[in-house]
């Protein structure tokens, strides 16, 4: 027994035949259930998390601005006044120390909502009657009929605005309208145009975000129904793709692979005109020595020689694989035929990724749900603060002293331009301090059950098209709705081995973000060693993750086949693919460029018709028919270029993992079966024909 052990192949023994296996495992038991347990748990955490959030959260404080007392702007009293007003905006800008103490845009000036933006600039500060005011811009515990306070007093205590400046609202709030110029004759000395155009700059960045807004919706409220119609166009060239992959496959692959080669031959040439052309000139890198200006460097004879001979090695190295490894090429060929077959029995599989996508936008909307009532806990804190600490008794006010805007008396203070305003959201107490781990569980959370989705979506997927591929006469042996069937047993069975998986993934993910949020932290303070090593970190954790995602799918594979728990199917899918590791190189290689060959046809040819139709360049004699006018032409085009690329990567998303599956089980298929009568191979005949291999009839056949 020792001796057979230490004979056996570094990557294990080939698969033995078993006579009672022809396709996915039906009698199977539960795996990885202690992992199964541990993500239940969680998952009943982050419920909770998610009930805490909604309990002491309040997104209002994101969505509706506040007052000066704490009240929200467009809800519940000031239903009908959805925008908040700034007695003074300058102090928001030209007062830096706030920046840091104040949160959610709050100014150390008085706010206070309002119906609609002022529309003209007022200076209410020349009133020297009460009448002249308008209570639509006073605090509403002044009363103007009835108050007898002076407009002198009235504006010290800041109760009415000295002036108003024609604004704009943006998130709610009223900013300086662009295009706006003071009069000549202001009396407020801290207003110029300099300030106000500055403050324009910084807040509105120059333009009018709503009016942008307004137009854009104009846009896709005109384009719609085209964009709809071009979003079809684009799944059913995505399909129309796949199915005549069974006939063009091999064409289209080895046109792919002339065209890299003519590429490269046409890069050769010209990087040897270049390089004689500079050489006759006498342009070498001696004469321009060491520079940062890297066009520069284009321009010498050296450069072109470089290029020139890292592209006759490319060449090389092509035709070489060409000519030794052509067969493999052919098996390629031959397994992407096959997919293209086997994903035209199984239609139904093109739909599950709807259900992969609503899965992910469900975890996605949850955590930003959850995220957003996290960051919006804590009760607001008001504190005690004067409009005029140059005034008489009003210079000892601190941060300290906190007060209730719907208790607060001014009258107790010596001070008379007192005012209880927003300060900060309550950060004490167990939940506010722990807050960040929460947000944290957030995370980890969304993005282990991201993970977990995916890993769903592709061991459904391998157990669909293993069916196809150990149903010995096709398609008459496939299983009814095999996408169902291998859904149900993936989720009763294997929760536990995908959300292994899914772990897996997920901590290496949760370690590159700790280490780009290192990366952001240490940027301006790190030495050359520190950047080294963190770049030296990022770049191994960056490889770790696509390896583990490489593994982890084929894992799920052999999980939908066997029916084992995570581990022995990672372990023995590695071990089958070491086995065969060139056979496994050219095929993700070719099957990587037909398909990026796909996408670049679906995206690229609806984007040109896209952006060919909504210019206008497409002249249509029917005006039923015509491209709508537009403000923006290209966000039609955007959208559709996205749209068209989402629709062809989850398409060819169920095609890539039918090739992967495929490609599992055809090794399989070599290594338990020799194609005799007892033991026949399953694969197609013209994977057969490459191998010169065929399946030997029964005798009472003969």
């Amino acid at each position: 027994m020792g001796k057979k052990e230490n004979s056996s192949e570094p990557y294990g023994e080939p698969s033995k035949y078993d006579p009672a296996f022809n396709g996915p495992i039906r009698n199977r038991s539960c795996t990885d259930i202690i992992c199964c347990v541990l993500f239940l748990v969680f998952i009943a955490g982050y419920m909770i998390v998610g009930i805490l959030a909604w309990l002491y959260g309040d997104p209002r404080q994101v969505i509706y601005p506040r007052n000066s007392t704490g009240s929200y702007c467009g809800f519940g009293p000031n239903q009908d006044k959805p925008f908040v007003l700034y007695f003074d905006i300058m102090k928001c800008i030209t007062t830096t120390p706030m920046a840091a103490a104040l949160n959610g845009l709050q100014c150390p000036t008085t706010q206070i909502c309002v119906a609609q933006c002022p529309t003209a600039y007022k200076e209410w500060i020349t009133c020297t009657s009460r009448t002249c005011l308008d209570q639509n811009f006073c605090v509403p515990s002044i009363n103007l009929n009835t108050t007898t306070l002076t407009p002198s007093e009235i504006f010290q205590k800041e109760y009415c605005p000295m002036y108003t400046i024609p604004s704009t609202p943006f998130l709610n709030r009223c900013f300086l309208s662009v295009n706006f110029t003071l009069p000549n004759d202001v009396h407020i000395p801290e207003l110029s145009n300099i300030s106000v155009k500055n403050a324009t700059g910084d807040i509105l960045n120059g333009f009018n975000f709503q009016d942008i807004g307004v137009r854009i919706f104009q846009d896709f409220a005109k384009s719609w129904y085209w964009i709809l119609i071009g979003l079809v166009i684009a799944m059913i060239v995505s399909l129309l793709f796949l199915l005549l992959l069974r006939f063009i496959a091999g064409i289209l692959i080895w046109i792919l692979i002339i065209g890299v080669i003519g590429v490269t031959g046409y890069g050769i040439w010209h990087c040897y005109w270049e390089y004689d052309n500079y050489n006759k000139k006498g342009a070498t890198i001696n004469n321009i020595g060491f520079t940062t200006n890297f066009s520069a460097y284009v321009q010498v004879k050296e450069t072109w020689l470089a290029i020139f001979i890292i592209l006759i090695i490319v060449e090389v190295i092509i035709l070489l694989v060409l000519i030794f490894l052509r067969t493999r090429i052919l098996i390629a060929i031959a397994l992407i035929k096959e997919a293209s077959r086997a994903v035209g029995y199984i239609m139904s599989s093109l739909l599950y990724p709807l259900v992969t996508f609503v899965l992910l936008l469900v975890c996605v909307a949850y955590w930003g749900i959850t995220a957003l009532y996290l960051a919006t806990s804590g009760e607001p804190l008001y504190t005690v603060m004067t409009t005029n600490s140059s005034a008489p008794n009003c210079n000892n006010f601190s941060s300290t002293q906190f007060c209730s805007p719907l208790n607060f008396n001014a009258s107790n203070y010596s001070c008379q331009y007192v005012q209880c305003a927003f300060y900060k959201y309550n950060n004490e107490g167990l939940y506010q301090r722990n807050i960040f781990n929460l947000q944290l569980y957030n995370v980890v959370g969304f993005l282990w059950c991201m993970n977990f989705v995916i890993a769903l979506g592709q061991c459904t997927l391998a157990g669909a098209f293993a069916s196809y591929y150990w149903a010995f006469d096709k398609p008459r042996d496939i299983p009814s709705f095999p996408v169902t069937a291998a859904f149900m047993r993936s989720l009763r069975y294997h929760t536990g081995s995908l959300a292994f998986g899914a772990l897996i993934l997920t901590i290496v993910q949760v370690i590159r973000i700790l280490l780009e949020y290192l990366d952001h932290k240490l940027k301006d303070a790190q030495n050359p060693c520190t950047k080294f090593l963190l770049c030296c970190l990022k770049c191994c954790f960056w490889c770790l993750e696509k390896f583990i995602k490489f593994l982890n799918r084929n894992a799920y594979i052999m999980i939908a086949i066997y029916g084992k728990n995570f581990c022995v199917s990672a372990m023995n899918a590695f071990k089958l693919l070491m086995r065969n590791i060139v056979r496994v190189v050219v095929l993700d290689k070719v099957t990587d460029l037909l398909l990026f060959f796909g996408k670049l046809l679906v995206v690229g040819g609806v984007g040109v018709l896209a952006f060919f139709f909504f210019s206008g360049r497409i002249s249509i004699p029917d005006p039923q028919f015509q491209s709508p006018v537009l403000n923006y032409y290209w966000i039609p085009i955007l959208t559709l270029v996205v749209g068209s690329y989402m629709i062809a990567q989850g398409f060819f998303s169920v095609y890539n993992m039918c090739v992967d599956t495929l490609f599992l089980c055809f090794l399989e298929d070599l290594e338990r079966n020799d194609g005799s009568a007892e033991k026949p191979y399953f694969m197609s005949k013209s994977l057969m024909k490459i191998l010169n291999k065929k399946n030997k009839k029964p005798k009472e056949e003969k």
